[in-house]
């Protein structure tokens, strides 16, 4: 899906893709989004930006790492970073993280990602950024990075209430679903934290490869600021939900205990009367043999063990 944009006065405005093919078109302080791009949009965009294809199919790639390149020959520059995506299973949702390619060229900005995401939403309703900026690049970048950054922790929020909601619902009852959904969120902080020290890495290297204006430093700040407490915030929740795990592993454990107790004492208090019984059953002269109270008499025997039995199991607390 191929997506352009423009400044015109004060708003941004969206130029139709269909009215750029094969026209000569000036993309000069253009923003072009490409979202899971076809091999005809990357070839037209590589050709009207001259820009590169190996760099815009960068960011096509899943295992594409974090990083930051320019290009010498074209000048253009390539940031990758992660960015937090949330994907449905079943029912819950996952949360993982996909790369972000964004090309700065002399007049031509360009994003790409593999997926349609609602990263491009939060950037034109100015959801955690202000006065969105087309003409100057480098602010748009940092622009964008920060909007990542307040997507990482608004993400982390929303796996921090999922997990409470599920230790809620394991607190009445322990089912599977519920465990393998704990371990969904866990593998998620696991790529969110993995992800958002890489984005560390591209971060620090920006403001040697790029010239940042006086007026965009304080932006900068923030965004440096913003990375750093989700790395935090990511580290607590995943150690927080892996001690939970655990806990809930050990109390699983001990349940499992209680109830093979319990089975064991009851088999034992089966098999007395069973036993008793099998004695008096046997083709020898036994006590009471041929009197016809003496049946009742097994069974008072029976019962009077198996009374006693159960006492010393309660008492020993194997039937608690």
């Amino acid at each position: 899906m191929l997506q352009i944009y423009k400044k015109s006065n004060k708003s941004t405005i969206t130029v139709d893709p269909e009215l750029v093919y094969g026209s000569g078109y000036d993309f000069s302080d253009h923003w072009v989004h490409m979202a899971n791009p076809t091999d005809k949009e990357i070839e037209f965009i590589a050709g009207a930006t001259g820009v590169a294809e190996d760099m815009i199919k960068a960011a096509l790639d899943e295992e594409e790492r974090a990083r930051v390149e320019r290009d010498d020959d074209t000048g253009a520059t390539l940031v990758v970073t992660d960015i937090p995506f949330t994907e449905e299973d079943e029912n819950h949702y996952t949360y993982t993280t996909l790369p972000f390619g964004f090309i700065m060229t002399a007049n031509t900005m360009i994003t790409v990602c593999l997926e349609d995401t609602s990263l491009l939403d939060d950037m034109l309703s100015a959801r955690f950024v202000k006065d969105l900026n087309l003409h100057k690049r480098t602010r748009f970048l940092i622009q964008l990075q920060y909007t990542i950054s307040k997507k990482f922790l608004h993400y982390l929020k929303q796996i921090d209430r999922a997990s409470q909601r599920v230790q809620n619902e394991l607190e009445k009852s322990m089912k599977n679903a519920e465990l393998i959904e704990m371990l969904d969120l866990e593998k998620s902080l696991v790529f969110i934290s993995t992800s958002l020290r890489s984005n560390s890495v591209v971060l620090d290297k920006l403001p040697k490869m790029l010239k940042f204006f006086e007026e965009d430093e304080d932006l900068w700040e923030d965004v440096v600021i913003e990375n750093k407490q989700a790395i935090e915030m990511s580290n607590i929740y995943r150690d927080i939900l892996s001690g939970t795990m655990d806990a809930y592993a050990s109390i699983i454990s001990n349940n499992l205990n209680v109830v093979m107790k319990v089975l064991t004492s009851l088999t034992l208090l089966v098999a007395i009367p069973s036993m008793i019984g099998a004695f008096w059953g046997m083709n020898t002269g036994v006590p009471f043999e041929g009197e016809s109270w003496g049946f009742w008499v097994v069974i008072g025997i029976s019962v009077v063990v198996c009374l006693v039995a159960g006492i010393v199991l309660w008492k020993k607390r194997f039937l608690k």
